[in-house]
């Protein structure tokens, strides 16, 4: 299963609704064809896909919104979601959500999430409508033809008396099932501020070796039914671990953080999945996060077409990016808004750090003004 776009609309926090492509929208030259993934002779995947904005400018609620979506293509229970609180308030948030399966189909599922309470004043989500539309590849020609499924009948819909389907779970997972389809998923959104190895499978040195050439050994093993990690430095002792959270005394935060992250990759990029990471730089230094970066971009690493999608802060990782159309600026204009760099910027031979420092997309730069008055406050202080 391949996913290809994203729409949302009726959460609070994105009055403007949101739509976050995941597909070459821009000409796609014979260079270009070296670091996409071919879904048609006509039609890319974006392999790799940032989403930039200043602090509080709502880059994780997008991501959070992107995973909300790819749970209910797992056959996700809404209300069993960590990231089911951008859901709060909402009278009726619409989710459309186009993807391709094993069969060569292109879909286009539309679920409508609606907020309840119980008795106790805790509330839930259930789905309340919910369409299911479906069309072969063999009839795309163009990428307008990829979304447009108008005057097409949905092949199912919901209808509230469907059994042993839970009011949470979208009706994708009847198809699923039949067609033996399904959509790997690693999510670093809970592990950008903690970093705890959420695993005891044993771990690629050449992952730890690169992370820290001092590392020597570093492995999980069984005892009595108890999981220890061995840890071993260049002419060290080995030191025996009882849990993951010691293993932060002895080894970086960045260098555990690395593992999660490249041991996540390796199983997106061998499954053809989605990684999702949450300011992707933190802990890490620009060659690290450009080598993450480029195991996707790698047409001979990436075969099977997994996608890494991640936030920053950092504009110079913008400039890893030949295109436009695989970048998002995320701006607060009245609430979150996430706009396609390639719909601003029509030029993909500028340096794009140069173009978001200057503020001359506007937003992009915390204000002169604001800056100043911090300057001022500080000075204040020092009479």
């Amino acid at each position: 299963m391949k996913v290809l776009r994203i729409q949302a609309r009726g959460l609070p926090l994105l009055p403007h609704g949101m739509d976050v492509c995941l597909y070459g929208q821009q000409r796609v030259n014979e260079k270009d064809k070296e670091s996409l993934w071919a879904l048609t002779p006509n039609i890319f995947l974006n392999p790799a896909t940032a989403f930039i904005g200043l602090n509080a400018s709502g880059k994780t609620t997008i991501m959070n919104v992107v995973r909300l979506a790819l749970g209910l293509l797992q056959n996700e229970s809404i209300n069993h979601m960590s990231v089911k609180h951008i859901l709060n308030g909402v009278d009726k948030a619409v989710l459309r959500i186009y993807f391709a399966d094993n069969q060569k189909n292109v879909n286009c599922l539309e679920t409508a999430i609606v907020e309840k309470r119980t008795e106790s004043d805790n509330r839930f989500f259930v789905i309340a409508e919910e369409k299911l539309w479906t069309k072969p590849f063999s009839r795309v020609r163009t990428k307008k033809q990829l979304i447009d499924f108008e005057g097409m009948e949905p092949i199912v819909e919901r209808t509230g008396t469907e059994e042993y389907l839970l009011d949470d779970v979208s009706l994708v997972i009847g198809r699923n099932k039949k067609n033996n389809d399904s959509l790997t998923v690693c999510s670093l959104l809970s592990y950008t501020n903690e970093n705890v190895l959420p695993f005891t499978e044993n771990i690629s040195m050449e992952i730890v070796k690169y992370l820290d050439p001092t590392v020597e050994k570093l492995c999980f093993e069984k005892v009595q039914d108890k999981t220890i990690i061995r840890l071993k430095f260049a002419e060290k002792e080995e030191i025996v671990l009882n849990n993951s959270k010691e293993l932060g005394l002895y080894v970086s935060s960045g260098t555990i953080k690395g593992i999660i992250t490249f041991s996540m990759a390796e199983t997106v990029l061998r499954t053809g999945g989605c990684l999702l990471v949450d300011e992707i730089e933190n802990h890490f230094n620009h060659e690290i996060v450009a080598t993450m970066v480029r195991l996707f971009t790698d047409r001979r690493l990436n075969q099977k077409g997994g996608v890494i999608l991640f936030t920053t802060h950092y504009p110079e990782l913008l400039d890893m990016f030949e295109r436009n159309d695989n970048i998002y600026i995320v701006r607060n204009k009245g609430g979150i808004l996430p706009e396609n760099l390639s719909d601003l910027l029509k030029r993909n031979d500028i340096k794009k750090s140069e173009v978001y420092r200057s503020d001359f997309l506007k937003g992009t730069a915390p204000s002169y003004s604001a800056s100043m008055n911090l300057k001022k406050a500080i000075a204040a202080t020092m009479k």
